[in-house]
């Protein structure tokens, strides 16, 4: 009889035991049908929805069989942003806890190659990485791929939407020809049958459908209003529908410089995400979101693959997406793990066909809606709360911090702080992040700046 038990799959006990740990027992659907694939060396082209689990359907079966002797690239993960390589590289450290030596390294734009190289120069086990910038160091002949397992091409629709097939050929053309290859979309259009022809030796697809309709706990509005009222109607739809943590999509860039200067102006707690920031200024606004510093992350569609906010309760489409998959993903941000979400859309009468198309995929009649447009209107003193705050510490992973050491510094003595006043610690390349509650922000920082961290003093800023 089958099962869907991680524990059924004859996995190292190590790898099982962290598994464990993180509080999982049984696959979800898309793990039960890809990992006993993979695990088994097969091409596979697996497609399911955001939030389905499937980056653990790849991570799991690369882990078990990377030879930690070999400090060679084994497998290398392809994603169209640099936050999705970003989470799904936090993903392989997590589960990778009992590979003693383990290492993994990203290859993203927006961040200098050099240390990239020196990665690479040191041996590493996995590659995470962006076309572009994974393209760039297989030319310079810093990679060598002569040892690799496995290829995953992570939402690989997205890819060859943002037009990166000419840099995936290139790719693929440089690795092993014996290998696995594993596309992982949420559609399957026709540019992705030629990729899988290709490059691919008798994949099995996988397909798991779980439409809008089985995620009761995502509540959908729609309000009408033309271009000109569109950030009033924004500005009363957060005031209608209350959350301390919103996700708003807008087309464009302008758009959303333009709506965070609008709120800034507010002085509400806010971030925007779009390509024209620098990686650090993407990683400083969705880790402010992430551990909750900030109530408001205004992005592109930069943000609606890769960004992974557990508590997320409310999703805006200022614009609409450009189809309608790209409205499934966008919502299926919120109302995770059994938690109740909301998604709002602003759309012009000219849109209503779109919303119909949107309504049809999905099976869902979206609630209209009317706010009306009486007099002046202001978000209020209560947008301007946050339930934490963030200190910046100037040291990260190229420093050989944890998590586990700046939890130390700051429940150690003098003046400690509790576990339970202390949220998400971040570790990136160079800096690290840590939210505390807000009413204990200053005495946290205070601490931070009068304490060493291994030794060591840090600069700190408290955001």
């Amino acid at each position: 009889m089958a099962t869907n038990k991680f524990s059924s799959l004859g996995l190292t006990e190590g790898l099982l035991r962290v598994i464990d740990e993180m509080g999982f027992s049984e696959m979800t659907p898309i793990q039960a049908a890809s990992i006993p694939i993979l695990l088994a060396g097969k091409d596979l082209i697996g497609q399911s929805k955001t939030g389905s689990g499937k980056t653990a359907a790849f991570v799991i079966p690369i882990l078990q069989r990377i030879q930690m002797d070999l400090p060679q690239p084994q497998a290398l993960i392809l994603c169209p942003t640099r936050e999705l390589c970003d989470q799904v590289l936090r993903e392989c450290r997590k589960f990778s806890k009992s590979f003693s030596g383990f290492q993994a390294v990203a290859l993203v734009g927006g961040q200098p190659s050099l240390p990239q190289k020196q990665a690479l120069e040191r041996g590493v086990h996995l590659i995470v990485g962006t076309p572009g910038r994974t393209l760039e160091h297989l030319e310079n002949g810093k990679v060598n791929f002569s040892k690799l397992k496995v290829l995953v091409l992570d939402e690989a629709d997205r890819m060859l939407d943002e037009g990166f097939a000419e840099e995936m050929d290139a790719i693929i053309a440089g690795l092993p020809k014996h290998r696995q290859t594993v596309f992982f979309s949420a559609t399957f259009p026709a540019d992705m049958e030629r990729l899988s022809r290709q490059h691919q030796r008798d994949a099995q697809t996988i397909t798991i459908s779980e439409p809008v309709q089985n995620a009761p706990m995502i509540e959908q509005y729609v309000y009408e209003a033309e271009n000109p009222q569109k950030v009033e109607v924004l500005l009363r739809v957060l005031r209608r529908h209350p959350s301390m943590c919103t996700l708003v999509f807008c087309r464009t860039k302008a758009t959303v410089d333009e709506i965070g200067k609008l709120l800034g102006r507010s002085k509400v707690s806010s971030q925007t995400l779009h390509g024209d920031l620098t990686q650090a200024e993407r990683d400083r606004a969705t880790s402010l979101f992430r551990n909750g510093s900030v109530r408001i992350l205004v992005a592109t569609d930069v943000a609606a693959r890769g960004l992974d906010i557990d508590m997320l309760e409310l999703v805006i489409n200022l614009d609409l997406p450009t189809n309608p998959e790209s409205y499934v993903h966008r919502i299926g941000r919120t109302g995770r793990a059994g938690r109740k979400g909301t998604a709002v859309t602003i759309s012009t009468a000219y849109e209503v066909v779109k919303i119909i198309e949107i309504e049809t995929f999905t099976g869902v009649k979206m609630l209209r809606q009317d706010l009306g447009f009486e007099g002046q209107f202001d978000l209020g003193m209560e947008f301007q709360k946050t339930m934490m705050r963030t200190i910046q510490i100037g040291g990260g992973r190229s420093d050989k911090l944890r998590p586990g050491d700046i939890l130390g510094a700051l429940t150690g003595e003098p003046q400690s702080l509790e576990a339970s006043e202390i949220g998400k610690i971040e570790i990136h390349p160079r800096f690290s992040y840590v939210a505390i509650v807000s009413d204990k922000a200053q005495k946290a920082f205070n601490k931070l700046q009068a304490s060493k961290i291994k030794g060591r003093k840090f600069k700190t800023h408290l955001i």
